[in-house]
């Protein structure tokens, strides 16, 4: 097993190396917009995935596709001159996809942003179902009356001298 920062050492050259050739050694008329955007490598430095972006529709994507794949060879082997290994890393190239995950989280986003608008809209012509305080509270007025015959009550029952009554 590598050291992990010598794997990544290793994978920004990767990246550097591929980025370079494609633009300046390879004159495939195949090769659209590319963007070499990350490369990996596994630890035992023998497997590189490289992952980049094409700007165009599908057929250019494609075509670019078959592109790298036909210069597979020819930036193999400028990566394992350029690295100094015992072997050559093989080369996967993988499409990123990264321009259309963003557009599709853009749209979810938008899709919630409008429900919660929505929601917000509803809201605030929403009304009570029922009164608008559901919990029964008793009026003061009647807790005045029933305080006021309980102090009259008590005062019938004691005597002028303010002894008990028997």
């Amino acid at each position: 097993m590598s050291d992990p920062a010598k794997v990544r050492r290793h994978a920004e050259r990767v990246r550097e190396l591929v980025a370079s050739v494609v633009r300046s050694q390879i004159k495939d008329p195949r090769l659209g917009m590319i963007t070499i955007t990350d490369a990996r490598i596994t630890a035992d430095l023998r497997d590189a995935t490289v992952f980049y972006t094409v700007l165009g529709d599908a057929v250019a994507q494609a075509d670019t596709a078959a592109a790298l794949e036909s210069a597979k060879g020819l930036l193999r082997s400028t990566v394992g001159k350029a690295l100094g290994l015992r072997h050559s890393p093989t080369l996967t190239f993988v499409l990123d996809d990264v321009q259309d995950q963003v557009k599709h989280i853009d749209d979810l986003l938008a899709a919630a942003r409008n429900a919660d608008a929505e929601v917000q809209r509803l809201a605030a012509r929403a009304e009570y179902a029922g009164d608008a305080q559901p919990y029964r509270v008793e009026d003061e007025d009647e807790d005045d009356e029933t305080g006021e015959e309980a102090d009259v009550a008590a005062d019938a029952t004691e005597t002028p001298r303010g002894g008990a009554a028997r």
